[in-house]
């Protein structure tokens, strides 16, 4: 429910939240990171089937949605064949681009860098007076709302949602990584989440 330009953002937003809840559990109730994610996902089983009215998948075949309003863009113009027979993938690589970038430009600011070092050595980055519970909650919140915005455009494009969607992700997230760095290497940022988002292509 809801107009359709608002669902993306959306779903950053409660992939955000949960982001949020997995930091807490990590960094204020001593949780293992692993296991913080995990209590997390469990919970947010709840969380989907809710919102999708407690049925375990919902059609979104008559509903309106980003993809389905764009489908007739350029009606009537010499584009029109070529963006009605492609435009589901057009749109999804524009927000996956566009998303890119703006991670790119993120982890290039001060609170980036933190974040990226904290990473690396959380004691050298409490020793230069940055505190890493904070930089810990911030980068989950932007993972997971990446997260729910790949989850989103999943379910859009298939027109349809499955509380199962999900099972397998974790998988197909680390062979996206191996084979990104393996194409790229590790050098710069830019070339890293290029790589990611090309080796999930490949997987």
């Amino acid at each position: 429910a809801g107009p359709p330009f608002l669902a993306l953002p959306a779903a950053m937003l409660a992939g955000a939240l949960s982001g949020f809840v997995t930091a807490f559990l990590q960094t204020r109730m001593g949780v293992p990171s692993i296991l913080a994610g995990i209590i997390t996902n469990t919970g947010l089983y709840t969380v989907n089937l809710m919102a999708m009215g407690w049925k375990s998948s919902a059609s979104l075949m008559k509903k309106d949605t980003i993809f389905s309003l764009s489908k007739g863009l350029f009606a009537g113009t010499p584009l029109d064949g070529f963006w009605g027979r492609w435009y589901e993938l057009i749109l999804s690589a524009a927000v996956t681009i566009l998303a890119g970038v703006v991670l790119y430009l993120f982890l290039g600011t001060r609170l980036g860098l933190s974040i990226r070092a904290t990473g690396d050595n959380r004691d050298m980055v409490r020793a230069s007076s940055v505190n890493p519970t904070f930089t810990i909650t911030v980068g989950l919140c932007v993972a997971n709302s990446l997260t729910g915005l790949a989850g989103c455009l999943t379910g859009l494009v298939n027109k349809s949602c499955d509380i199962n969607l999900g099972t397998g992700m974790v998988t197909v997230a680390l062979a996206s990584l191996i084979i990104g760095e393996t194409m790229f290497g590790r050098f710069s940022m830019g070339l890293r989440i290029f790589g990611v988002i090309v080796g999930s292509c490949i997987y």
